[in-house]
This record gives structure tokens, C-alpha cells and sequence, in this order.
């Protein structure tokens, strides 16, 4: 928990100083004005001393504060702990009782890579972070360390240790070494889609505008994973209050904190890294939990990979995909391989078709390219065989100018950002599916990137998608092409737990609009 608010802080006694006691100030004026009736020669005398008084006093006092800065620049004072000392968390913590669960430590770091070296308590001097500073909270283990450590059981059909692993990145993607250069190869993962939270707390920790001072905040992050928590309690018939358990203890915990009460939470944010409608339960027997309807996450900025379009406080984060860059290098080769890759194949699908499902809108788009006479190639999704990517989707994506993106089991989909890593221009067929998600990231002119195409017209047969994007002139292609290469940068996020040197990925992105927002809402905008 923060400190509490020391009622003899130096800011309450500033206050306090400022406001002079009113028996003392009328004591003063009356004193004043009483020596009003005294002779001219008295009150002559009385200025010259008083000024005389006045000038030694000043004299004295500079005296007074140059030896004491001289004194204080001699002393040897104790540096205080660095956060490159701070424990891993790849050390197993025991957990024998519940006590053990709830107690604070360190902040979680998953990497052995080397920290920035300044203390806590130094300023940062870079002079990059003018939208301001982080506060992360220090959370007992349970709500994010914990979980981590039960990957064995987070998931009720096998275990996640694989795809939590590396920093939450997975399993480094050794088998695309022949379909990639082999120098970039490092840099890619079979990457789960549902590791944000993983990947966000990571950096957050890491950020050159993290402060350890809270008075010194613009926003305050909650570490929680919220994704991963309610993930094993979505199937087998789990009771309501299972899956609302972690989150009730989170903002139980957290309304507990003194800068929470300060703003009523208006200045915190979080990743959950699961799409918003997980959290949107309204009855027990539904679907998902309850958490953004539980009270005290009103007010708290939501980063979620699919998010409720009429929600202020849902914010649309990209999925994670397989590329994390470590450097601008990286980047840039990625950039100019995808420029340059030859593309034989007009658009694709990778998918499959919901079994069940009446009119499928899928199963529509798979006939389409059925009958494209080679002008579209497809990728076979069955049985959850492309949920992590695979060599075949990066490949068909990185030979095809066009990409057909319908919802997914949600409005949105992963694929949006394979297929755009991959240079592959996406075409859309709901407007839910990306414009209406992630406006921190895309463009504002949706044509400049992609290409839109009513889903109705499709469905009675009024519209031919092989001739909507036979329509487009090698310029166009090449233009848009162009358009999505610049935005792969914003679209991943990178391995470096400070980051790429001068690109921003998708966390810089997203920090940036939290402090944005946060200080818009400071001068419009506050929930009561």
C-alpha cells in the first residue's frame, strides 16, 4: 500500500505557512497603524534601523545557506537500490499458505537483460518524457506471479508453460528459418494471442517514464492479468463467483490505495488481455465475468485486444503477433523484405468455416475463392491448427497483395495483423473489425491501407470480391502496400524491454495515448 499523506508533509506546511493565523495579522495591523501618532524623527529613526536590521539579516542568511550547501556537497550520502537489482521472477517463489500469496515484493522483471541504471529516486533527464510519468503498483504475487506459475492449469485441455514462456513472447519459431532470412529469424515466436498482459507489465516496468515517486504520476498501471486469470475458469462449468473472484480481489485491493481514492481511479489503466466481451457478463449463467461492471472499474482505461466500440474507457490494443523486433535493424529488414517480396496470388483466406452455423459467412468466403480460377489461395484452419500462426498462413499472407478479413469469433481477429505484418493489404467487411477498434493505431482515411467491402452484397451475390480488387491498378496495390509497411512498426511489439531506438511499437503507442487521454480528461473530464 502507498504511504498515506503525511499531515506534516512539506506541501501541507507550505499550505499551511501561506495561510497566516488572523490573531497574529490583526495584532500586526493594529500595531501598524498605532504608530501612525508618533513624532516624524522617531519614525525616521525607525526605518533606518529597521532597514539596517533587515540588511544584515539577508547578509547573514546567504552566509547561512552557501556554508550549508558547502557542508552538504562534502557528505557521502547512500545510494539507494537500482531496479536492475531487483529479483527475476524466473526464481520459483513458494507459496506454502495463503499468507504467502498476498505478500508484496519486488516488481516482477522476466528478462536478464540489463536495466537503466538510474535509482529510483534520480529524475529521468532524457528530456522524452514531456506527457508525463508512471506509477506501477507493487500488487501482492497473486494477482500476476502467481498465475504465471500455474500455467499448468490455466487452460483445461493442456498446459500454457510453452506459450507463456520467453517473456510471454513463446516458443522461438525456428521453423520459419527458409520462409524469412536467417538473420531476422531470432526475432520471431509463435506468439499466443492472448499475452498482452504479460508483455505490457514487462515493459511498463522497464519504461524510461516509470517513477517511483506517485506525487510525481500522470497515470497509475495495475499489473493484474485479468486475461489469464479468468481463462481457466471459462469452461467446465465454473461458477459465476469463480470467474469473478480474481478481479473482485484486485479492485477491492486497489480502492484501497490512497491515489486511487484521490481520483476515484479516473488516472489508472490496465491491459486485459483477452477481448472486452470476456469481462461483460450480466448474468450468472452467461458467458465470461463480470469484472468491468464490478464497482470501481468504471473510471480505469481498459487496453483490450477487441474492445466495446461505445465504451470510453475500452481502448483497442493490436493482438500480438509472431515479430518482435530487438532493434530498428530489425524493423527495417522486415520492412524492406515484405517491399520487396514477389506476390503471385491476387488474395487469400486463412480460416475455417463455423460448423453449425447458418449462412456462414466464412464458409462464403472459402467458396469465393473456389471459384477465383487461381486468383486467391487459401489456408486451412480446422481444428485450431493456425490459433498461434504457422509457416503456411505467414507465407500465403507474404504472396498475396489482399487478405480477406471477416470477424472472428468476435468482431475482431488475430489474422488483421498477421496479414498486415506480412504486407498484405487487409480487406474488411464489417467496419467493427478494425476502424472501429484501434484509432491509436491506424490511419483515419481507412482507404489508405485497406479496402472495405459491404458484407450484404456479398452474401446475395450482387458483389464479386475477385472483381472489386481486380480494380485496383498496380498503383493503388503499390500505394496502400506502402501505407501498411510504414505502419508495421506501430503493429508489434518489440523485445527489447526499452524498446527500438527510434521507431515506436504498439506498447510506445499505447503509453502515449494513456498519458494523452489522461491529460485531456484532467482539464474535461471526470467521473463523479
Amino acid at each position: 500500500m502507498l504511504p498515506v499523506s503525511n499531515p506534516t508533509s512539506p506541501e501541507r506546511l507550505l499550505k499551511k505557512s501561506r495561510t497566516p493565523d488572523k490573531t497574529t495579522t490583526d495584532t500586526d495591523q493594529k500595531i501598524s497603524f498605532n504608530s501612525v501618532g508618533n513624532s516624524s524623527a522617531n519614525r525616521s529613526a525607525s526605518i533606518a534601523a529597521s532597514r539596517s536590521h533587515c540588511t544584515w539579516l539577508i547578509l547573514s542568511l546567504l552566509c547561512l545557506q552557501l556554508l550549508l550547501f558547502l557542508t552538504l556537497r562534502s557528505i557521502a550520502f547512500p545510494s539507494r537500490r537500482s531496479p536492475g537489482n531487483f529479483p527475476s521472477p524466473a526464481v520459483s517463489v513458494s507459496v506454502s499458505s495463503i499468507e504467502s500469496l498476498f505478500t508484496s515484493d519486488e516488481p516482477l522483471l522476466t528478462s536478464d537483460e540489463s536495466l537503466p541504471t538510474r535509482t529510483r529516486s534520480e529524475p529521468d533527464d532524457s528530456g522524452r518524457c514531456e506527457r508525463g510519468r508512471v506509477f506501477v503498483y507493487d500488487m501482492p504475487k497473486i494477482f500476476n506471479e502467481v498465475i504465471l506459475q500455474e500455467c499448468d492449469n490455466l487452460n483445461p485441455w493442456s498446459s500454457r508453460c510453452d506459450a507463456l514462456s520467453n517473456d510471454g513472447f513463446g516458443k522461438e519459431a525456428t521453423s520459419l528459418k527458409g520462409v524469412i532470412p536467417d538473420d531476422l529469424v531470432p526475432s520471431w515466436f509463435w506468439t499466443d494471442q492472448f499475452v498482452s498482459e504479460i508483455i505490457f507489465h514487462n515493459r511498463i516496468l522497464n519504461h524510461r517514464c516509470r517513477t517511483y515517486d506517485p506525487e510525481s504520476a500522470t497515470a497509475f498501471y495495475i499489473p493484474f492479468y485479468a486475461g489469464l486469470a479468468v481463462g481457466q475458469y471459462l469452461w467446465s462449468n465454473y461458477a459465476a463467483a469463480d470467474r469473478d473472484r480474481h478481479c473482485k480481489m484486485m479492485t477491492e485491493w486497489v480502492r484501497e490505495q490512497p491515489y486511487w481514492n484521490r481520483s476515484n481511479g479516473w488516472d489508472h489503466f490496465i491491459t486485459m488481455g483477452r477481448i472486452t466481451w470476456d469481462f461483460r457478463r450480466t448474468k450468472d449463467e452467461d458467458w465470461g465475468s463480470n469484472c468491468i461492471y464490478i464497482p470501481g472499474m468504471r473510471n480505469i482505461t481498459r487496453l483490450l485486444i477487441e474492445r466495446n466500440s461505445w465504451d470510453h474507457f475500452d481502448v483497442g490494443v493490436p493482438y500480438p503477433t509472431g515479430f518482435h523486433p530487438r532493434s530498428d535493424s530489425d524493423v527495417v529488414k522486415w520492412q524492406d523484405f515484405v517491399r520487396n517480396r514477389r506476390r503471385e496470388t491476387l488474395f487469400c483466406f486463412a480460416g475455417a468455416p463455423r460448423a453449425g452455423i447458418q449462412n456462414d459467412f466464412r464458409g462464403l468466403l472459402l467458396d469465393h475463392c473456389k471459384e477465383s480460377q487461381g486468383a486467391c489461395r487459401t489456408v486451412d484452419c480446422t481444428g485450431g491448427k493456425c490459433s498461434n500462426g504457422s509457416s503456411a498462413i505467414l507465407e500465403t499472407f507474404l504472396g498475396s497483395d489482399f487478405c480477406l478479413q471477416p470477424r472472428g469469433d468476435s468482431f475482431t481477429r488475430r489474422s488483421i495483423f498477421d496479414c498486415m505484418l506480412a504486407g498484405s493489404i487487409p480487406v474488411f467487411f464489417w467496419r467493427r473489425t478494425a476502424y472501429m477498434q484501434y484509432q491509436w493505431f491506424l490511419p483515419n482515411e481507412p482507404g489508405s491501407y485497406s479496402v472495405y467491402i459491404d458484407r450484404n452484397e456479398v452474401k446475395n451475390g450482387t458483389t464479386s470480391i475477385k472483381e472489386v480488387l481486380e480494380r485496383f491498378s498496380k498503383e493503388d496495390v503499390r500505394r496502400m502496400r506502402e501505407k501498411v509497411i510504414e505502419l508495421i512498426p506501430n503493429l508489434v511489439y518489440a523485445k527489447s524491454l526499452n524498446g527500438l531506438e527510434t521507431f515506436k511499437d504498439a506498447f510506445d503507442v499505447a503509453l502515449d495515448g494513456v498519458f494523452r487521454r489522461f491529460k485531456e480528461q484532467e482539464n474535461w473530464y471526470k467521473w463523479r
